[in-house]
């Protein structure tokens, strides 16, 4: 009786998880297809109307699994930074659009990526329409962009406080020490802070200079063009961020920061007089993520019948061995990217453009061998995303031109290993015992069973000392600086955009367009179309090798809140199985 009760409890089990499985794959089926609806059309003088609420990412995904939440069950779709940028300039030259409403509830990227944005719209305002931006309340990130429009509104119960940025890291030594785990590091670099929570409670001098210098650097951007737009000078800003002057809504008018004060019915008809609509009727708009669908009236330079093309490669992530995943920047994957460019003789030129922090060594190495293998064929031109340090500056290095926003942090020139010794933790605080058998002296070594011997230390030293050299030896080639001075830089050091062009690091501030447009002016083509690389899967086959990871990664998230990041954190360190070209990318920057 048991074995049936077995049997058939077994059999239901599998019975149910099928319908389930079934039920999913139906709803995302059916967002897909809700996503192939016919093209949306602009009414005559319409507002366009930017919502950033949604992720931001470098390339919007063609996976349906990343943008469905198992939690509520429902499409969540991400929105792809070039496809922001291209719709803002469309929309400049569209006679249908009479202007820009920015609602705006919450930014989901980085300073950089709100900076390429920015940008965008100060192209717009060349138009000379209008740009009107409304919040309930606005934090920094938020009114950081706003600041570009004609007229900045805000609720009258809204809040908004100016005060400055700070990053919060977090230290794990006495965690550590508590579980019985001891970290073994061996570095390169005197600024790499990338395994400095493992190893100390508190900020060392070195990191905590460079962390002072990118934040100040990145903050006096942000002022500089908050200053520029709303006529506010600089000095009286930081005042402003230092008294705490600015919070509830009066204040923010007082301080002139704020336009006026008023209700969303208020903006909605605001926004009809501008259109030159009647009041009674509804206004006129068309949504960003709408506005996309629609495709560009181009008069040549990305006419889709244009023979020539700009490929842009895109490295997202931490960089690691293997396939690509839509979080990790995989060497095979961007390797077989870069090389299907330079052989496609169609290809005039190439933008790459990464938003990585780094990750490994032998990973970006195989990377960078195709960066060079490519730069002599074409013109190669980096865009710098939020970040592109470490790693992410090793594969960067060899490119003819580099582009990278004021608010970019990249350099961070530096090496480490990090092993776990967890023999504390398994004898004294689990009572578990291990015993290993051998064939050799160091068939173990990297275990985390044991302490390492001095004998495997220096030996990982000396890889870490020689990758290092290989490092600024790369850099020191590619951007025809003196080894010494490379060095000097380097040391594992973080650099804001601003410092790194200081340095000879970047050549050009600029974004992703930018590199677009000195891609097809170093190639001398004209009349080209771009495509996007490593090239996506179809969709059934992205929902089949990850529906399982997705829906593990959802509940994590759900069940850890605040938390998650940090899990994902000590899950990358675990699995970390080879020595690193890493930025201390694990910063809380407070907006």
């Amino acid at each position: 009786m048991n074995f049936f009760k077995t049997m058939f409890a077994t059999m239901l089990g599998s019975f149910l998880m099928l319908i389930l499985l079934v039920v999913t794959v139906s709803l995302i089926l059916g967002a897909m297809m809700s996503n192939k609806d016919t093209i949306p059309t602009v009414k005559e003088n319409s507002v366009l109307q930017i919502k950033l609420s949604k992720a931001i990412t470098d390339r919007a995904s063609d996976n349906p699994l990343e943008n469905f939440d198992y939690m509520c069950l429902e499409s969540k779709s991400s929105m792809g930074l070039i496809d922001i940028l291209e719709a803002i300039d469309k929309a400049k030259n569209d006679d249908k659009i009479k202007g820009i409403f920015l609602d705006l509830s919450g930014i989901q990227s980085g300073w950089a990526t709100v900076q390429e944005i920015r940008s965008a719209l100060l192209n717009f305002k060349d138009s000379e329409k209008f740009i009107m931006a409304y919040a309930d309340a606005y934090d920094q990130k938020m009114y950081y962009l706003a600041s570009v429009a004609d007229h900045v509104y805000m609720h009258p119960e809204g809040e908004f406080m100016l005060i400055g940025l700070g990053a919060e890291i977090m230290y794990y030594k006495d965690a550590l020490a508590k579980l019985g785990i001891e970290p073994e590091v061996i570095r390169h670099g005197k600024f790499k802070a990338a395994v400095e929570p493992f190893l100390t409670n508190e900020m060392s001098e070195a990191n905590r200079e460079q962390t002072s210098l990118f934040l100040g650097t990145i903050w006096k951007n942000v002022l500089t063009d908050i200053s520029a737009s709303r006529k506010i000078d600089v000095q009286d800003l930081n005042m402003m961020a230092d008294s705490l002057l600015v919070s509830l809504g009066e204040s923010t008018i007082e301080y002139k920061l704020m336009d006026s004060l008023k209700y969303r019915d208020e903006i909605i008809a605001e926004l009809k007089i501008k259109t030159e609509q009647e009041e009674t009727k509804e206004l006129n708009k068309i949504s960003l993520s709408d506005y996309i669908k629609i495709p560009k009236d181009d008069k040549g330079e990305n006419k889709g019948l244009a023979k020539d093309k700009i490929a842009i490669i895109y490295a997202t992530g931490e960089i690691v061995m293997g396939k690509s995943t839509s979080e990790t920047v995989g060497s095979e994957s961007v390797a077989e990217a870069l090389r299907t460019a330079r052989e496609d003789k169609k290809v005039k030129a190439v933008v790459f453009r990464i938003n990585s922090p780094g990750g490994s060594a032998l990973a970006s190495d195989i990377i960078w061998r195709e960066m060079i293998l490519l730069k002599g064929t074409k013109p190669l031109i980096v865009s710098m995303g939020d970040y592109a340090a470490s790693g992410g500056y090793y594969i960067a290095c060899p490119a003819d031109t580099i582009l990278a926003n004021s608010n970019t942090i990249t350099g961070s020139i530096g090496v480490f290993g990090l092993l776990f010794n967890g023999e504390k933790l398994l004898n004294e605080k689990m009572g578990i015992n291990v015993e290993t058998v051998r064939t050799n002296s160091f068939s173990d070594i990297g275990t985390m069973m044991r302490k390492m011997t001095p004998k495997e230390r220096n030996t990982i030293q000396g890889m870490v000392e020689k990758i290092y050299g290989t490092f600024i030896d790369h850099v020191a080639k590619g951007r025809n600086i003196p080894l010494a001075e490379v060095d000097s830089i380097g040391q594992g050091r973080v650099w804001s955009g601003t410092n790194a062009m200081k340095i000879n690091l970047v050549d050009l501030h600029g974004g992703l367009q930018d590199a677009i447009r000195i891609a097809a002016e170093k190639s001398n083509v004209e009349h080209y179309r771009l495509i996007s690389l490593p090239k996506q899967k179809d969709p059934m086959t992205m929902i089949l090798e990850n529906l399982s990871i997705k829906i593990k990664d959802d509940v994590l998230k759900e069940q850890l809140g605040f938390s998650y990041k940090y899990f994902k954190l000590m899950e990358r360190m675990a699995n970390m199985k080879d020595i690193q070209t890493r930025l201390p990318f694990e910063i809380n920057i407070s907006n």
